[in-house]
């Protein structure tokens, strides 16, 4: 449901304002022109802390990665916590700088998000994987990390792909896709593992399938994890049916389309009870951490 408000007041937008030479201004004046002196008082005030929340992640993450995952493991490993609370501090400094520097070059909402797929993409796959293969080690994050950032602008500055054309934006996100998952699937290989006890914690924490945690989980046979891949597989599809479905589902339904938005409805539900009624066999609904 979440999405449609959104989706419905850009497309009265559209009605009630043709031509705008700058679209993404459309939801800003039906807010001004049909919402009470109250209710935009009240939207206003949403839109601050949704972006104050928003910002305040985004630091808080990128400090967290700066410090945690690459200056106290790599650089500084024995400093107090005071110190690494005032590197926390400097570091959301310097990003935040950053991201000023960045955004005053960007025209748009939707140049900022292009920036931010094009730049992750390729590290879809490492990040799931980690969930299911026990090879996957911290060289493998980062080298997908900086090599789909460093791939994706060297497309557009060195060889002038432009991502406002549907056509380059598909070709720069496919080659970044293709060349990020060879690089990290390398690196993987070419680094060692994370140390067993690191693994053995981790694999007791989240029990993760045993079809690629194999070596691992027989160091912990008194874990009982997932059984099989398949049932993850078949869970996963279920869950894009549920969310695709109960999405698109809604939309139908709100635009008048009554039969085809049942219909998207019944495909979630039926995701939902599939996903359901695994969990329930396994009996995780009862396991208490």
């Amino acid at each position: 449901m979440r999405p449609w408000p959104w989706i419905l007041v850009a497309l009265a937008s559209l009605i009630l304002y043709p031509g705008l030479a700058d679209p993404e201004t459309g939801y800003v004046r039906v807010m001004i022109d049909y919402l009470p002196s109250s209710l935009r008082g009240l939207m206003v005030a949403a839109f601050a802390a949704a972006y104050m929340s928003t910002i305040a992640t985004q630091l808080n993450w990128g400090a967290s990665y700066l410090v945690n995952d690459f200056w106290r493991r790599f650089v500084k490993r024995d400093a107090t916590d005071r110190y690494y609370v005032r590197a926390s501090q400097v570091a959301t400094v310097l990003l935040t700088l950053i991201s000023a520097v960045v955004t005053f070059f960007m025209g748009s909402i939707g140049g900022a998000w292009k920036v931010l797929i094009v730049t992750g993409a390729g590290t879809g796959g490492v990040l799931l994987l980690r969930w299911y293969w026990w090879r996957i080690n911290a060289w493998s994050e980062v080298a997908a990390m900086v090599c789909a950032a460093v791939v994706s602008i060297g497309l557009q500055v060195g060889f002038g792909y432009d991502t406002d054309q549907p056509k380059q934006f598909a070709l720069v996100m496919i080659a970044t896709v293709a060349i990020t998952t060879a690089v990290w699937l390398a690196v993987t290989y070419l680094t060692k593992p994370e140390p067993q006890e690191t693994l053995v914690a981790f694999y007791r924490r989240t029990r993760p399938s045993r079809t690629g945690w194999g070596p691992v989980a027989a160091l912990a046979p008194d874990v009982k994890a997932s059984s099989g891949g398949l049932s993850n597989l078949l869970d996963w599809v279920a869950g894009c049916t549920l969310v695709y479905g109960a999405l698109f589902g809604v939309g139908k339904l709100l635009l008048g389309d009554t039969g085809p938005g049942l219909l998207l409805l019944a495909l979630a539900a039926l995701g939902g009870f599939v996903i359901y009624r695994d969990l329930s066999r396994r009996g995780w609904a009862t396991v208490v951490e």
